[in-house]
């Protein structure tokens, strides 16, 4: 192991962020962790008491000079900072690219001026998009559906010129639909798990879009930190997407049939019509992760649900409706 690690985390003040740089702070490798967020979708709440132990930065990853500042010294940089969410990005394309595809090039500009760190960066698997063949493999062509896609398309892309060009030590890493504590409900282009878990206990029905037979590989957050943080301590790096995902496949309804009865009631569930941009079908293919993480085992869907559960419980700080009450 080599001394004590200096991570920069840029949106560590996100649902994936904040989870990550708890993790970091407990891992007795790293040393300094410097949070960069603009709170435009963060807020320093989900880092509770870490945040005194983080050397945090408030703005944005188009600001040239504060990006600079942040990851210098830094041994490795986690890329998460992104306006995230399909819909939103058909509702506003411009503003995605500009945080999304413009902001990973600051964020790799900073690395290369700060001599070279590893920069491990957030893509996603809705750059398969048409893609209909499962499960997912980084082998086939991309095909996205959503400005958003093509953002995150983009930040692979950038990552691999770089490592390319300037010998840069990358990791672009694609989420399928990560869950967990700290999701929170409450803004327009919420998640689907935290959506649904604020619905039940706050006694209103859950809304499906689209039939319910569209299909996600359920990604629990710990995976996520888990394998970031062995790739910043290993190091590991690829020019190449992996995803992060091992191959699991739920549809909405059997989601809402589990959850239900993680809850301990049958879900009430409303469908509306399907939303433009939404991928039916996400499964990975896990090949390519567990060969550069052949230790990454999956946390079962339940038991994340239930741990994603517990900890929306305790942020409303009261009892579930009667019809969920006293439910485990």
């Amino acid at each position: 192991m080599r001394g004590a690690l200096r991570v920069t985390v840029t949106g560590g003040c996100g649902f994936i962020g904040s989870n990550l740089v708890s993790w970091l702070l407990r891992h007795p490798g790293i040393g300094r962790v410097t949070v960069v967020d603009d709170l435009s979708t963060g807020s320093t709440s989900l880092l509770g008491g870490d945040l005194t132990h983080t050397d945090f930065r408030q703005g944005s990853i188009l600001d040239a000079g504060l990006l600079e500042a942040a990851v210098a010294g830094a041994d490795a940089v986690v890329h998460l900072a992104a306006l995230p969410s399909v819909p939103r990005s058909v509702a506003d394309p411009v503003a995605t690219h500009h945080v999304n595809a413009t902001g990973t090039l600051q964020v790799l500009e900073a690395a290369r001026r700060a001599g070279g760190p590893l920069v491990v960066a957030a893509s996603s698997s809705s750059v398969y998009g048409a893609q209909s063949g499962l499960p997912k493999s980084e082998s086939l062509r991309a095909m996205p559906l959503s400005p958003y896609a093509v953002s995150k398309l983009a930040t692979e892309a950038y990552l691999g010129a770089y490592h390319a060009c300037f010998q840069l030590p990358v990791l672009p890493l694609r989420f399928f639909n990560v869950y967990g504590p700290r999701q929170q409900a409450g803004h327009p282009y919420a998640a689907v798990v935290p959506v649904w878990i604020d619905a039940v206990l706050s006694g209103r029905p859950v809304t499906v879009h689209g039939d319910g037979t569209q299909t996600r590989d359920l990604t629990f957050v710990d995976t996520v930190c888990e394998v970031i943080t062995t790739a910043i301590t290993g190091p590991v790096t690829s020019p190449w997407p992996v995803n992060l995902a091992l191959g699991t496949r739920t549809s909405l309804l059997e989601l809402t049939g589990l959850l239900g009865d993680v809850l301990g009631a049958p879900l009430r569930v409303e469908h509306a019509a399907s939303r433009p941009g939404d991928v039916p079908h996400s499964q990975a293919d896990p090949t390519r992760l567990l060969e550069l993480f052949p230790h990454t085992r999956a946390v079962p869907l339940r038991v994340g649900l239930e741990r994603t559960l517990a900890w929306h419980r305790d942020q409303q700080g009261a009892r579930s409706p009667s019809h969920v009450r006293g439910s485990r």
